[in-house]
């Protein structure tokens, strides 16, 4: 453990590594012997997962379906991240109820890797003035970085196979910039003038950035699920909306859809309400079940909703 603290020390200004936020819960990985991973979300536990394969177990606190904005940890789950030789978390803000138990475990001596600030992160809606935007996971160029970062960590936990860990670690990373090509291709069709958004909240920045797409209004103008707008900022969307001729409202599933549906509703039903994988994956045959499909299923909803 020493060896990696001081790595976590000393990369801090390279790759964005801090004390803040993590988890356990479905496991995977080996039979229970030898390193223990744990991550926050289930889209950093299967990312964790591909890199670590039979050389780590890998847990993960905030399971498929769930919100990261507003999960809490029991104290059965806090105690876990104890037992853990790396925690791996977004950051950013993204695992808001973590903040406390992360920081406990950190000042316990558990090395924690922060994957956020290692994938270059933008400002919210754009504004340079505002916090970073926690959604990097939905720009797969960017958590290419990232998956660099996160093999670098084990490297320096485990020595004697530190060849293995960025081997591995840089395959995977070849799988995700291959899902990144077969994202821009599903998203091909779509118009210039069509490549508008209308989102629940603040969480897909970064995919219209990556592949030109502009966001011309949220249901809730925040990057967290917990903020609640007011009838005058439902009132702007549904004009923005209007002017636009925007098609679709995509909500999340993990988030409840009623207020996007009701914004549909006002518009007359001449929108729809399309279901994206956000903030986690989805469970098994959902299409979303591993990053890799969810990035793909995500593009092909999008894609379906924008071209009809």
């Amino acid at each position: 453990m020493s060896g990696l603290r001081t790595f976590v020390l000393a990369a801090a200004a390279l790759f964005g590594l801090v004390a803040g936020g993590a988890g356990c819960g479905d496991s995977t990985g080996d039979d229970g012997q030898g390193m223990l991973i744990i991550a926050s979300t289930s889209i950093l536990g299967d990312i964790t997962g591909h890199i670590a394969g039979d050389l780590a177990t890998v847990e993960t606190l905030i399971g498929p379906g769930q919100d990261p904005h507003d999960f809490r940890p029991s104290a059965a789950e806090a105690a876990r991240l104890r037992d853990a030789d790396l925690v791996v978390v977004n950051g950013l803000g993204l695992e808001e109820g973590l903040t406390d138990v992360v920081a406990a475990a950190a000042a316990d001596g558990v090395a924690v890797l922060e994957v956020g600030p290692a994938a270059a992160p933008l400002p919210l809606g754009g504004d340079a003035n505002a916090a970073s935007d926690p959604h990097v996971w939905l720009d797969p160029e960017r958590m290419a970085a990232a998956v660099t970062a996160i093999g670098e960590a084990l490297a320096a936990i485990d020595e004697g196979a530190d060849g293995a860990w960025r081997q591995a670690a840089q395959s995977y990373r070849q799988e995700i910039l291959a899902t990144h090509a077969l994202v821009a291709e599903i998203l091909a069709p779509i118009a210039p003038a069509r490549r508008v958004l209308v989102t629940n909240h603040d969480s897909l920045g970064y995919f219209a950035a990556r592949y030109g797409f502009e966001i011309v209004g949220s249901v809730i103008a925040s990057g967290s699920t917990l903020a609640e707008p007011s009838a005058a900022d439902l009132a702007s969307l549904v004009a923005a909306i209007r002017s636009h001729d925007v098609p679709a409202i995509f909500a999340e599933t993990t988030a409840p859809a009623r207020l996007a549906e009701a914004v549909a509703s006002e518009l007359g039903g001449e929108v729809a309400v399309v279901e994206l994988f956000t903030g986690s994956l989805g469970q098994p045959g959902s299409g979303a079940a591993t990053y890799l499909e969810m990035l793909a299923t995500n593009a092909r909803r999008i894609a379906a909703a924008l071209t009809s």
